[in-house]
């Protein structure tokens, strides 16, 4: 293992590693029962010495990591108000943190100096985590022509990093239709939306995650509830890090505007 010569990771105690439903871009100036949740979490997790972000709005063929020393607040969204579009997120990158995951993964991994940055996925949940964007922060991908399982085993790969002062986070939503969203009732949920909810929840709650990982075997409901997986797989990363030894727990486990669930997930 190459040791990092610049921004060195210091060994730490275990790490906890979260999963948070994002839910809307509008969560990231927005004072809601959400982000104010993420602002507890800020105040209650051990500092890390960086963070490593999987978010559903990088999705690639192959998989990548951040590399470069300042990326750019990516403003991933349309139609939404003039405010949002001026949130910038300064964190700074760290390249030797994506040079190390690289050389220690058994996955072959790719390094991206210039095309991506700071997705909503990431800077919307981290500016009210750790709003002085004062931890350095990398993204990894999702590649888009894997199948679940890859998703869990890369993130074995990454286990290293929860003893280097490292906080991975996944960023999604385990229900997301936006389709059959219901723009007329901020509280309304659909019974299949509830349903998978409740199924994913027991199954993350019992350690089953082999049922977490096979959802797309799992009937109707998950159709609806998980019609494409990129908001989904996050949650696999978070699952594929846990060990005997961690307490899991649920927060914002909630669904909104019918089809979007905003469970978050802490272990350890």
């Amino acid at each position: 293992m190459n040791l990092l010569h610049k921004n060195e990771l210091s060994p730490s105690p275990l790490m906890p590693v979260l999963f948070v439903g994002h839910g809307s871009p509008m969560n990231a100036i927005e004072d809601n029962e959400f982000s104010q949740t993420w602002q507890q979490l800020g105040a209650s997790l051990p500092r890390p010495q960086a963070i490593l972000c999987v978010s559903a709005h990088w999705e690639t063929r192959g998989t990548y990591l951040t590399t470069m020393p300042r990326p750019r607040t990516i403003h991933d969204f349309g139609g939404f108000p003039r405010e949002l579009f001026e949130v910038q997120y300064p964190a700074a990158g760290m390249p030797e943190l994506a040079t190390e995951i690289k050389e220690n993964a058994i996955t072959d991994i790719g390094l991206d100096r210039s095309e991506w940055g700071f997705d909503h996925g990431a800077w919307s949940v981290m500016r009210h985590i750790y709003p002085k964007a004062d931890i350095p922060m990398v993204q990894l991908s999702i590649d888009h022509f894997q199948q679940p399982e890859y998703h869990y085993a890369l993130a074995k790969e990454l286990a290293f990093l929860r003893s280097r002062g490292v906080l991975i986070v996944g960023s999604g939503n385990i229900v997301h239709n936006l389709r059959r969203v219901n723009w007329q009732d901020e509280n309304a949920s659909y019974d299949w939306a509830l349903e998978v909810r409740d199924k994913v929840n027991t199954a993350i709650l019992d350690g089953n995650h082999q049922s977490v990982i096979d959802f797309q075997h799992q009937g109707a409901a998950f159709q609806q509830a998980i019609p494409t997986a990129e908001h989904y797989i996050p949650l696999l990363y978070a699952l594929g890090l846990q060990t005997k030894a961690d307490k899991v727990s649920l927060f914002n486990d909630k669904i909104v505007m019918g089809s979007l669930s905003m469970t978050g997930i802490m272990i350890g």
